[in-house]
């Protein structure tokens, strides 16, 4: 009688003994409410005003470094531009210093032929051809050349100055004489020759 109570009342409660929490699962569950319970960290303290100050007073130091290198430059262009007018004056104040050195000794060949009284016609022509001469090679040395153009050279309008058109027995616009020689410096005309051309046929 007894042994059938028994098992009557196990069997009225069928499934009880799965649903019993075990003890490894109750531990489990206590071990995961402490780890949710627990405190998140703190976030890290951030000061917006700090940061903004350390940026302001960057960029204060990088305006400084700026301006004295603006200043710098300034400087450094007004010395540049202060000693380029310097040589610009000292180059038109002398710019004939060369040109005139080399003048010095016809000065000197004129006066003396000039100091002498007694000179002979030969005595004064050989004395004008010398210093013909070293005026010719003062003229040369500071780029001063001659245009003298010989008869039937083409007319060229950019050295020569037609003075006349003659007949003659040669080429159309074409050299007949030239009447003043003249004068180029560095390839720049400084005087165009005068010349007589041909007429046109």
């Amino acid at each position: 009688m007894s042994d059938s109570s028994s098992q009557n009342t196990s069997n009225s409660n069928p499934g009880t003994a799965n649903v019993m929490p075990t003890a490894e699962a109750l531990a489990a569950a206590a071990a995961a409410m402490g780890t949710d319970n627990q405190a998140a960290p703190a976030p890290a303290t951030h000061d917006p005003l700090a940061d903004a100050q350390a940026e302001l007073a960057n960029i204060k130091a990088q305006n400084a470094t700026l301006a004295d290198q603006y200043l710098r430059a300034q400087a450094d262009v007004q010395n540049a531009r202060r000693r380029a007018d310097e040589e610009i004056s000292k180059a038109r104040k002398f710019a004939v210093e060369g040109f005139a050195d080399s003048l010095l000794p016809v000065l000197d060949s004129l006066e003396a032929g000039l100091a002498i009284q007694s000179a002979t016609p030969e005595q004064i022509r050989e004395g004008a051809e010398a210093t013909l001469r070293q005026l010719k090679s003062a003229l040369e040395r500071n780029k001063v050349v001659d245009i003298n153009p010989a008869a039937g050279t083409k007319f060229d309008p950019h050295h020569h100055q037609a003075i006349s058109v003659v007949p003659a027995q040669q080429e159309a616009n074409t050299v007949v004489t030239v009447l003043q020689k003249g004068y180029l410096i560095a390839d720049r005309v400084l005087r165009p020759a005068l010349v007589t051309v041909t007429a046109p046929k």
